[in-house]
Parts: C-alpha cells; sequence; structure tokens
C-alpha cells in the first residue's frame, strides 16, 4: 500500500506477501485468500469450522482468541489438545494437521501462512 489504509477487521482480511506490502480482502470462511505469505485477521465463531482439519505447509500458525472458548484439535498425531480461554495465544506447527472446535462463540485472531494449505472434508456422520 502506498499510503495508510484503514480496514475493518470484521469485514476485512489483511495478507502480506513475502516483501511485507499488505492487501486487503473480504473476509470469508475457509479456505483463506491464497497469499504467499501471511494472512491476518480476526474471525468470529459461533460453529466449528466447514471443515475436518487443516495444516499449514508454509510455516507455523500463530492463534489468539480474543474472546470466548475454543479447543484446539491436534489430528494424526500425539499432541494433547489446548483448551483456548481470551488471552490464549497458540502457535500451531507447520505441517501439522489441526481444527478449532468452538465452544462458546469467540473471536480469534489468526496469522496463517500460505498458500500451500490443505483442508479435509467433513466426516459423514459430523
Amino acid at each position: 500500500m502506498t499510503s495508510p489504509t484503514r480496514f475493518n477487521p470484521s469485514t476485512q482480511t489483511i495478507s502480506l506477501n513475502c516483501n511485507l506490502d499488505a492487501s486487503t480482502h473480504p473476509e470469508r470462511p475457509d479456505p483463506p485468500v491464497p497469499v504467499d505469505g501471511v494472512t491476518f485477521g480476526i474471525a468470529a465463531m459461533s460453529e466449528n469450522s466447514p471443515h475436518g482439519g487443516e495444516m499449514h505447509l508454509d510455516g507455523d500458525e500463530v492463534l489468539y482468541l480474543i474472546s470466548g472458548h475454543a479447543n484446539v484439535v491436534f489430528l494424526d498425531n500425539s499432541e494433547e489438545d489446548v483448551e483456548m480461554r481470551p488471552g490464549d495465544g497458540l502457535v500451531v506447527p507447520r505441517g501439522v494437521w489441526h481444527r478449532v472446535d468452538i465452544l462458546e462463540p469467540c473471536q480469534i485472531v489468526y496469522i496463517t501462512p500460505g498458500p500451500n494449505n490443505e483442508f479435509r472434508p467433513l466426516d459423514s456422520d459430523g
């Protein structure tokens, strides 16, 4: 961006490319806008994501819970789930399958690497 740009984190996401140049995008549910860099935003979630898990191949994902209550579930490994309450932060390592289960409506700040992200479909029974 060449001049200061205001953005609304409830309706827009910011992407930072590898040169750290920022762009705005409309906020949307997963999958995120593919960016060769990172995507920064605030997700207001009242129900679980519309996928059965995600993995980020390009780097670690950073999560910070502003409000509500969530549980980060790690898939395909022996990592224990992480319960998150307001003020909690979590780094999800590169290449680890995970999902965020919403225990009560919440707002989560995320910094997600890209563009190589993978998503699993929901199980047929849930």
